[in-house]
């Protein structure tokens, strides 16, 4: 039994759900989104309340049960409170900048960086801390993680990309005799 699953999702005000052949539309104050939904879990919306009952028991849709009700929870948020991450970039001579749909990053390498900002993000920099907002909560996640995949943190000087609030493990550099 999925303990994420048989939870009731609640639906704010403001916030309207419907489900059309297996597609789960929301629509709040920040957007709207959409997602199809496989028909092996009963997705029910009763007045403020949604609730999810696999119809058969087995391990797949003992999977998707929990998985589903994540995804439907996220997508309520979402449109009601856009998710939001921040990176810091340390380093001598890093910087980023917004330019238009890219980021501009420099990194140390012989040539700029670009990355091309993924539509339905919003991202600004201000001198080395990054910020990505979005009503999507996994299209913040991996774009951030993909950007922070560029230049991870360095253990001995802390140099390169970390989450906002991160704790990078530092180590100790080498001993003069």
């Amino acid at each position: 039994m999925s303990r994420i699953g048989k939870q009731q999702i609640n639906i704010p005000t403001g916030t309207t759900v419907s489900l059309t052949d297996g597609v789960f539309s929301v629509k709040g104050p920040k957007g709207a989104l959409t997602k199809k939904f496989n028909d092996t879990i009963t997705i029910t919306i009763d007045g403020p309340l949604v609730t999810l009952l696999p119809k058969k028991e087995n391990p797949e849709t003992r999977a998707l049960w929990g998985t589903y009700a994540s995804h439907i929870k996220n997508m309520i948020a979402g449109v009601n409170t856009p998710y939001a991450k921040k990176l810091v970039l340390e380093g001598v001579g890093f910087k980023s900048e917004v330019k238009g749909k890219n980021l501009e990053l420099a990194l140390g390498f012989s040539h700029p960086v670009i990355v091309p900002i993924t539509e339905g993000l919003t991202v600004t920099a201000e001198k080395n801390n990054i910020t990505v907002s979005g009503i999507v909560k996994v299209l913040v996640g991996h774009w951030t993680a993909a950007v922070r995949a560029m230049k991870k943190p360095e253990p001995y000087k802390g140099k390169g990309f970390h989450y906002d609030g991160e704790v990078v493990r530092r180590k100790q550099g080498k001993k003069t005799a």
